[in-house]
């Protein structure tokens, strides 16, 4: 049985499994003390580094170059961290991998029909994803991190910066006119910096014609996600400023008032 076609009976049924495993995960872990709540997804978040040395292994086998497997799409890059973040919940990267999970869960929607679905490399496949995409919520709603909208900033600009450096690596790559073990040129993408690789990013690239550039066109969602994402903690710092601000112009108008008078008493003893 193949894992596809995208969005057919079996893919849909995949993609609801990997919603019950982090939703089984947050209830199995939500009473337990926060050691071993972060012990279990300590361990749990090594399985993208599962995956990664699996396809690094067999790349040969599959008639292709371990460059060709390197982890370098943003799905990998968010399973290289996510130990860190859950070792360390520093803010910074724990909020960072809430938008990087966004690659794992575009990898499980944009299946691969080719994989028969209880073969070894569905698993390798799919379970990781799976924690992946979910691993980054489980840490903020088990409270063990907290959202913080004024890391959006970094995000964005690790992001950013991610994606050039990747994209240099990409061309330094396919300068080099290696041959993989089929006898094919080593042409890489990660990060899909060079030619779309779904409908989306397909737009994409039909409004912007360019390698790199044509990616530009995703800030903009990403910029609408995180909007949406953190919409609580932004409308309570306005809150919090409005409330600020009031504050401040009760006293600015004590003072002038104060001021007033003062002025006054002086000029009447003068």
């Amino acid at each position: 049985m193949l894992w596809g076609p995208m969005f057919g009976a079996t893919h849909i049924i995949s993609l609801i499994v990997a919603v019950l495993i982090n939703v089984g995960l947050y209830f199995l872990l939500k009473n337990k003390s926060r050691k071993v709540q972060i012990g279990v997804l300590f361990v749990l978040s090594f399985a993208g580094f599962v995956a990664i040395g699996y396809n690094l292994f067999h790349a040969e086998a599959w008639g292709q170059s371990p460059l060709e497997y390197l982890p370098l799409h943003l799905c990998s890059l968010n399973a290289i961290l996510l130990p860190f973040a859950v070792a360390s919940r520093k803010k910074w990267c724990c909020n960072l991998l809430l938008l990087w999970s966004l690659g794992a869960y575009v990898a499980l929607i944009m299946n691969r029909p080719n994989y028969e679905i209880f073969s070894g490399v569905f698993a390798v496949y799919f379970f990781p994803h799976a924690l992946e995409a979910g691993i980054p919520i489980l840490l903020f709603v088990l409270d063990l991190v907290d959202r913080d909208y004024r890391c959006i900033k970094s995000t964005l600009a690790i992001t950013g910066a991610s994606y050039v450096a990747i994209h240099i690596i990409n061309l330094f790559i396919n300068s080099l006119n290696l041959v993989n073990p089929s006898g094919e040129i080593i042409k890489v993408n990660y990060m899909f910096s060079v030619t779309p690789d779904n409908p989306l990013l397909a737009l994409f690239y039909s409004i912007i014609p360019h390698q790199f550039w044509y990616m530009l066109l995703a800030v903009p969602i990403m910029l609408l996600y995180l909007s949406w994402l953190y919409l609580p903690e932004l409308f309570a710092a306005r809150r919090r400023r409005i409330a600020l601000k009031k504050k401040l112009d009760v006293v600015d108008e004590y003072y002038d008032e104060y001021e007033e008078k003062y002025t006054k008493n002086i000029i009447d003893k003068d």
